[in-house]
């Protein structure tokens, strides 16, 4: 099954793979307190303005994870204190679906939270999309999957990855077709760590 550009979101480890049929040549390069997503040195020019990202962005109040422009502003609210899940919908609203061929959905998600926006007292994550149809935002706390196309919105995933090696390993390998690369993300006592996974390692 092809299911595009796809997150997984857990309370303490989180996970985003890039999927794609259309451009395949591109890698997940980690960088201070960032993943990016781009193009492989040999791959074709393009001006597809959504091929080139940043898919992970670490904050003091939580690492964004998304497939697109928007984990920047994401990760700029939450950074200011804004409640998670203001963070999370207002700059998907504002940025709203992609404008290809597809109407893309834009995904995204909120690990580690280090606030107090959770309505329990456990551990706690946020997953959300905007889509053509609409606009969705949930509170997580067991690893929960939303994908660009055909499981659009938000389900549970039986991820059972623990650390951020792991988790973008796990996403890496999973069955879903046209795999490209992946990032995972942890909570740790010092904050985060990062991990990508990219063809040939």
């Amino acid at each position: 099954m092809y299911v595009g550009r796809f997150v997984v979101v857990g309370p303490t480890v989180g996970a985003y793979r890039v999927s794609s049929r259309s451009f395949p040549n591109r890698a997940a390069i980690k960088r201070e307190d960032t993943i990016t997503v781009g193009p492989t040195p040999d791959a074709p020019e393009t001006d597809n303005p959504y091929i080139a990202y940043n898919c992970v962005q670490l904050t003091d109040q939580g690492a964004v994870v998304g497939n697109g422009s928007h984990v920047d502003p994401i990760a700029e609210k939450l950074a200011l204190g804004y409640p998670a899940r203001d963070a999370l919908a207002e700059p998907l609203l504002a940025l709203d679906f992609e404008k290809d061929d597809y109407d893309t959905p834009r995904i995204a998600g909120i690990v580690g939270l280090n606030d107090d926006s959770t309505t329990t007292e456990t551990p706690a994550g946020y997953i959300g999309t905007v889509r053509r149809d609409g606009l969705v935002v949930e509170e997580v706390h067991e690893p929960t999957l939303v994908a660009t196309y055909e499981r659009n919105t938000p389900e549970p995933f039986d991820l059972t990855a623990s650390t951020a090696s792991d988790a973008a390993r796990e996403l890496y390998d999973h069955e879903f077709e046209h795999t490209v690369c992946a990032a995972g993300v942890e909570v740790t006592d010092d904050g985060f760590e990062t991990a990508v996974v990219n063809d040939g390692n």
